[in-house]
């Protein structure tokens, strides 16, 4: 019997250390930020371009105005996020409260 080989057993995993919680809050505040950056930039983007070609004879200042405004909405509203603090945001974006 000592000749036998003894059954392996699975040591536990090595913990890893969880991110504080306010560094998980900044980074999920910062990746809806870009991704609001991106789609309303490319919104913008997409009406000035419909616009240019159909009202302003293909000039190119409509997609530039329209980037801009996609652009200036996405960091007012990251601005506002970032200002507000811990406060969880519901799926609309806007504080959750509770009574």
């Amino acid at each position: 019997m000592a000749d036998e080989p003894t059954p392996l057993t699975p040591s536990t995993p090595a913990t890893r250390t969880a991110k504080p919680v306010s560094e998980a809050l900044l980074n999920d505040k910062w990746d809806h930020a870009i991704s609001s950056l991106l789609i309303r930039s490319s919104i913008g983007l997409s009406f000035g371009v419909v616009f240019s070609v159909l009202l302003f004879k293909r000039r190119a200042w409509p997609a530039w105005v329209g980037l801009g405004l996609g652009a200036g909405r996405a960091w007012e509203e990251a601005d506002a996020t970032f200002k507000r603090g811990g406060t969880p945001m519901g799926r609309d974006g806007l504080r959750l409260v509770r009574s």
